[in-house]
């Protein structure tokens, strides 16, 4: 029998949710392959994981994967980020029944202004120190962008293409 997994969630939300003063916030300045800024995004802890505010621009129109990697470096072509956050040393893949990565997020949708407001609600990570899945611990960890989308199967990395945008996941 497969073991049921916590949701992970692409949401949009009309609404700003009410922030609670003590939990732990990052945020993750994306950067492109030529320096270039792609906007901010803002980790928010919350009772059941994260909350990422996504703020981006400049990118290519079309579906986009978006992860947790392993380690806090962006310097192009962002391979110094390492794998995909997977603490748990399980499957890639959010439609793996051994998987997902902590760091397995659903694509971006980028319109063809490449301009995107999203949220994204992970499960699987934590702000929390000490965690065992803590996005702040050791070296840190990083938001990465690829060029295509993830098939949310391809083991590891879900066949997503080239890494275009890269920021280190930082305390404010």
């Amino acid at each position: 029998m497969l073991k049921r997994l916590p949701a992970l969630l692409l949401v949009l939300l009309p609404m700003a949710l009410p922030a609670d003063a003590d939990a732990p916030v990052a945020h993750a300045a994306m950067t492109g392959l030529e320096g270039e800024s792609h906007g901010m995004v803002t980790l928010r802890q919350l009772p059941g994981g994260v909350l990422l505010e996504a703020t981006l621009y400049g990118l290519p129109e079309g579906s986009l994967a978006f992860h947790v990697h392993e380690k806090g470096v962006c310097e192009p072509p962002f391979l110094s980020a390492g794998g995909h956050f997977n603490p748990a040393g399980v499957r890639h893949g959010l439609a793996s029944p051994e998987g997902p990565h902590a760091g397995d997020m659903p694509n971006l949708h980028v319109p063809a202004s490449g301009e995107l407001k999203v949220e994204v609600y992970n499960t699987f990570v934590s702000l929390l120190p000490g965690a065992a899945n803590g996005l702040l611990e050791g070296e840190g960890t990083s938001l990465v962008i690829h060029a295509g989308p993830d098939d949310h199967v391809t083991d590891p990395a879900g066949d997503a293409g080239p890494r275009i945008a890269c920021g280190v996941i930082r305390r404010p």
